[in-house]
């Protein structure tokens, strides 16, 4: 029953495949039948891995059991601290990844949270009220306002029934919901008005439906399969570090193996070749990196927290730094969620109404200047019809938002709320619109109606598309109608122009024709609004009676608003280079209009609806996704083969969502982002990083800490792979050349724990370079040694090495005839190494040279290098640490030949690039518009 079409089948066809009546819904017996065979109306979840299997997992990569086996060298050399360092960061890795991999799956717990408790039935004639995971196919469930939909259903009866369906197909406004067939089989989900969806929630009215699907056949269900489905990608990051862990591995165990024999080959004594060979593996291998990563993310995600973006898995910080695309979702991601007046139009004026969202604080303008509400009667009886004609509630409600942004406008005279509280509406969004309109000119509903007094109401409906409220007060009765323009205009005999009431003739007709085609244009919902005095003895008893003869009193155009600092968001992350594309359920011409507001869209943008989708497949998809700007109208799969046909053409893709209908693509995505604020706790747990403040310009904020976070992650992998480099290079030349050690085991032991260390770390969080954001997005298979950084390491790490080995030849030499010649030598060259890779950091912070970047501007860096220095004197002067260290105290000629050699590597190299730099700049071009020549082309 599943694959049917239910919008499709007639009410006879409907009831008879689903074997049900509409009066006596199915026996207890047919229900029990049923449900033993369809199972439970509830999401199932996919059975995962046990927690111990979990973390046993943790510790089966490639580089922990490397690091495992450096363990087990360093124990056997007697370096115990190494040994314990190595094992805690092995712990410290683990944890954290169980812990992830642990909450990944809480997504469907969050999901099924959605699921009604209880559902109203009918079951032998009689109703009753069942757990709604009782429901079966061919139950007939009644639903009225403030319900959460049971089962996904096909309605028979509805009265005024509009249902809140944005979490499930991203719509921003209530859906009016209506019995009959609706013939077209090509419909997106929330243009299918005869039928409703598990979840979902009623907003008004009432209705009577059967039930058509339950559990994971139902959409929320399929929502569920795909989220189990959904596998998340490996991060680049995490990508390239297995890489480089794999490569420094082989590199540096064929290097030891190299030096060892060419050592023996020269006449060294094999246990110490040994011990200096297993030395130089433990050095040679990085086994701080993966703590200075998860440091350097760690502290990065601080930092994010402070710009309003909590990170959920750690890796994915750095994502963010190569992401090309972000996906947005429109209704509350892109705009404010919240139905808002925006123009009016009255008596031929067109005005403008400031303000956002529901806090009733704004100003009504006219060509620029604020109009005097007290003076204005065309105006105080549109806003009286607006707050009477209405079923909304506006209130102030107790809330976790931090409005510090919340500012009113000059001159307006309405407080705006604390930072404790926010205003919100109970009811349909767009007669809430209404209500803070009339509330922005002092007319609270409450006000409205001690003067007014409801009679009665004629509701909206589908053929009418109106609502008209009878009201009496001292002076008479009124009626208050709005509706569709187009609709009320025929129920008008009069109109209210220049503050009189005057006969609605056919050219005043065309005028308020055109005003609203031009709101139409600008993507606005309108309404019109009118009124009629009604005769003493007249009894109003139907609605064609009461809405006869009415006097049109203007135009209210609305929109859900764009938030106000998204479009410059928008605009960073193209100078970034990043594509922004909006995917929404709402109609592509609403979205069409923000996408070109917010300059998502230009000129030559592309719309695509979901209809169009659906007849793609995955490959005519691929083809033109780099063109496409809004995806419109588009279903929950939808969503997710946009982010996976994105990801095929190359791209590294955000996507961010708020809704449940979200969530299957913010898993998939490399980087998933939900809203934290209107963020259901389906999407949130499925995402990577949640937006504190629901606030897209987060995003950009994100993408810059991610990007320097991966620069950052660049800098220490250059100073210790360079340090590494230099350190093999000592020994290799050194045997090679048939010279002494230039250094014993525990020399190279402490180097590689000490300056290693506390630098290393200090640069995770070095400040970011000033064109970080000026620059297109890294490719997601980007090498970590990509940008020269190789051939960086490399020469420096060479230099290193060949400085420190003519420092330990000359001290070798200078020294000839002293007792203690050789170790004099070992000192310098221990020394001169030392001191190099010190100078060295500081050249890491640059992409171009030391010269680039002010000395002393990271002054954790400068302590980190401080510290290094210390400890180096304190072995080199401390009598009893000297013995242990094999080192002897130098002179002022030794300290010389130390820092010049030391200080060749550095800068040598960066008084060459800062030759080449300032050549670069002479013979640069600067293109039309002044932008540097290296700078990426927004996309």
């Amino acid at each position: 029953m599943e694959g049917k079409a239910w919008h499709q089948l007639n009410e006879e066809q409907l009831l008879s495949a689903l074997d049900s009546d509409p009066k006596l819904g199915l026996t207890p017996e047919a229900a029990a039948s049923r449900l033993e065979k369809v199972g439970s109306n509830e999401l199932a979840e996919k059975r995962g891995e046990s927690p111990l299997k979990l973390l046993f997992n943790q510790f089966k990569d490639f580089m922990v059991l490397v690091l495992l086996g450096a363990t087990v060298i360093s124990g056997l050399l007697g370096e115990m601290l190494d040994a314990l360092t190595i094992i805690a960061i092995i712990i410290i890795n683990g944890v954290l990844g169980f812990y992830q991999e642990f909450r990944a799956e809480r997504s469907l717990r969050a999901l099924k949270e959605l699921s009604a408790p209880n559902a109203k039935v009918v079951r032998n004639g009689e109703f009753h009220l069942i757990p709604a995971r009782e429901l079966v196919p061919g139950d007939i469930v009644h639903l009225e306002s403030g319900d959460r939909v049971p089962a996904d259903m096909r309605f028979l009866e509805c009265n005024e029934c509009s249902i809140d369906e944005s979490a499930l197909t991203g719509e921003s406004v209530p859906v009016s919901k209506k019995a009959g067939v609706l013939p077209s089989a090509e419909l997106a989900l929330g243009d299918r008005k005869n039928c409703g969806y598990l979840g979902t929630m009623v907003t008004r009215g009432t209705a009577k439906g059967v039930v058509t699907v339950t559990g994971m056949g139902t959409e929320m269900g399929k929502i569920a399969d795909l989220i189990q489905q959904t596998e998340e990608s490996e991060t680049p990051l995490q990508h390239r570090l297995e890489q480089l862990g794999k490569i420094l591995i082989v590199v540096s165990i064929i290097l030891t193996i190299v030096v060892v024999l060419a050592g023996i080959l020269h006449g060294q004594p094999i246990y110490d070749m040994f011990l200096a060979g297993v030395s130089l593996a433990v050095a040679a291998i990085p086994e701080g990196l993966p703590a200075i990563v998860t440091i350097a993310l760690a502290l990065g995600v601080q930092r994010m927290i402070k710009r309003r973006a909590i990170v959920r898995k750690l890796p994915s910080v750095e994502t963010l730094g190569c992401a090309s695309v972000i996906c947005s979702d429109k209704t509350g991601t892109l705009t404010q969620n919240k139905m808002t007046v925006t123009k009016i139009w009255l008596g031929g004026r067109a005005l403008e109404v400031t303000g956002e969202g529901y806090e009733p604080v704004g100003l009504l303008k006219e060509g620029g200047k604020t109009i005097d509400i007290k003076g204005d009667p065309a105006l105080r009886r549109l806003t009286q019809i607006a707050a009477l004609c209405n079923n909304a509630d506006l209130s102030l409600q107790e809330t976790a938002v931090d409005p510090k942004n919340r500012k009113p406008a000059k001159g307006d005279s309405t407080a705006s709320a604390s930072d404790a509280t926010e205003w919100r509406i109970k009811g349909d969004p767009t007669e809430g619109a209404l209500l803070v309109l009339a509330a922005k000119t002092g007319l609270a509903k409450s006000t409205a109606q001690s003067l007014y007094a409801r009679e009665k109401e004629f509701p909206f409906d589908a053929e009418r598309k109106r609502m008209s409220v009878l009201v009496s007060h001292q002076g008479g009765r009124l009626i208050c109608t709005k509706g569709a323009p187009d609709m009320l205009v025929g129920q008008c005999a009069y109109v209210l122009w220049d503050g009189q009431v005057v006969p609605f003739t056919g050219t005043l007709k065309t005028k308020v024709h055109q005003a609203n085609e031009a709101m139409a244009r600008d993507s606005l919902r309108v309404l019109g609004l009118a009124f009629r005095e009604v005769k003493p003895h007249e009894t109003c008893d139907g609605n064609e009676q009461a809405e006869s003869g009415l006097v049109f009193v203007g135009l209210a155009g609305m929109m859900d608003p764009p938030r106000k600092e998204v479009k410059e968001a928008i605009t960073k992350c193209r100078q970034a280079g990043i594509k922004t594309v909006m995917i929404t359920g709402d109609h592509g011409v609403t979205a069409e209009a923000i996408a070109k507001t917010l300059g998502i869209m230009g000129k030559d943008g592309r719309v695509i609806s979901g209809n169009e989708l659906a007849t793609m497949d995955d490959a005519e998809l691929e083809l033109i996704a780099d063109d496409v700007n809004v995806y419109a109208r588009v279903s929950p799969e939808h969503k997710l083969r946009i982010v996976q046909a994105l990801q095929r053409r190359g791209h590294v893709v955000a996507m961010t969502g708020d809704g449940v209908n979200d969530a299957p693509a913010v898993k998939a995505a490399d980087i998933g982002i939900a809203m934290g604020i209107t963020g259901t706790d389906v999407t949130k747990e499925a995402s990577a990083l949640v937006l504190s403040d629901d606030n897209f310009s987060s995003i950009v904020a994100a993408v810059e800490e991610g990007r320097g976070i991966y620069e950052n992650i660049r800098k220490f992998i250059r100073y210790l792979l360079a340090s590494n480099v230099g350190e093999i290079m000592t020994m290799f030349m050194a045997m090679m050349a048939g010279f002494p050690l230039p250094l014993v085991p525990i020399q190279i032991l402490w180097v590689n724990l000490v300056t290693d260390g506390l630098p290393a770390m200090a640069l995770g969080v070095d400040q970011a370079e000033s064109d970080l954001m000026q620059h297109k997005p890294r490719s997601a298979k980007e090498n970590i040694f990509a940008r020269r950084l190789g051939w960086k390491i490399v020469s420096r790490g060479i230099l290193i090495g060949v400085c420190t080995l003519g420092a330990f030849v000359l001290a070798l030499n200078a020294g000839a005839g002293h007792s203690d010649q050789l170790i004099h030598a070992q000192t310098v060259a221990f020394a001169t190494l030392v001191m190099a890779q010190l100078i060295h950091v500081f050249d890491c912070r640059s992409s171009r040279s030391i010269f680039h970047r002010k000395l002393l501007e990271n002054k954790f860096l400068v302590l980190a290098v401080l510290s290094s220095l210390v400890l180096m004197l304190l072995v080199l002067y401390v009598e009893p640490l000297q013995p242990v260290f094999k080192t002897v105290p130098l002179d002022f000629r030794d300290w010389a030949l130390v820092i010049v050699a030391a200080g060749i590597p550095t800068f040598a190299m960066g008084i060459g690039s800062v030759m080449g730099t300032s050549k670069q700049k002479k013979n640069r071009k600067i293109p039309y518009g002044g932008a540097p020549a290296h700078r990426p082309a927004a996309r």
